[in-house]
């Protein structure tokens, strides 16, 4: 009579037992989704400026070697990024030339007391994201391309020193370099941020 009972609700039985294996699994796999951390790998994030000087507009390359980025291990990359700020000190400003780096602390940031940079990330969007950069007492909120790998993030965007009120540094670092930049050397900047990431 047992057996009978048994063999009769088998189904049901079955049935039951699969839907609690696979809210379990289901439960697990949430969980090691959410405990997922991602980070910045640190000593690997990168900063490049792309300046333009002369009227055929030559660019000029550089970075800086004092940069400070700030975060919050998060389940995601996108997460990190919303999580991050970056502090730049101007005067370690870096274009492989000493000379040229000497006269861009003299004659462009110090004209009017720039002696720091800032960033955060506003908002991201798929294949976007709206960087608040600030400089000079002035905040500006910069629209930029994503890419995203695996292991890496990339920034581009370009940002205009009219935005934050640096033409006066504009006249001082043209009439600086005015014989080498031939009178000519342009207000926009292109930015482009590499951030290397560890998600596990």
């Amino acid at each position: 009579m047992i057996q009978l009972l048994l063999c009769y609700n088998t189904p049901k039985i079955l049935e039951k037992f699969m839907k609690k294996t696979l809210l379990i699994l289901a439960l697990g796999l949430s969980t090691s989704l959410f405990s997922a951390t991602c980070k910045y790998n640190a000593d690997s994030n990168t900063l490049q400026w792309t300046a333009f000087k002369t009227p055929a507009k030559v660019g000029v390359k550089g970075t800086f070697d004092n940069i400070t980025l700030n975060s919050q291990p998060s389940s995601s990359q996108n997460e990190l990024l919303l999580s991050s700020n970056v502090h730049i000190v101007t005067a370690d400003v870096n274009s492989n030339n000493e000379g040229r780096d000497a006269k861009l602390v003299k004659s462009f940031f110090h004209v009017q007391g720039v002696k720091a940079i800032d960033a955060k990330v506003l908002k991201v969007n798929g294949k976007t994201a709206d960087v608040e950069i600030s400089m000079n007492g002035t905040k500006k909120v910069v629209p930029m391309s994503l890419t995203s790998t695996t292991e890496s993030m990339k920034l581009n965007g370009t940002i205009d020193l009219g935005d934050f009120k640096m033409l006066p540094s504009l006249e001082a670092i043209t009439k600086a370099c005015y014989e080498l930049h031939k009178g000519k050397t342009w207000q926009d900047v292109d930015l482009e941020f590499t951030i290397n990431t560890n998600c596990k």
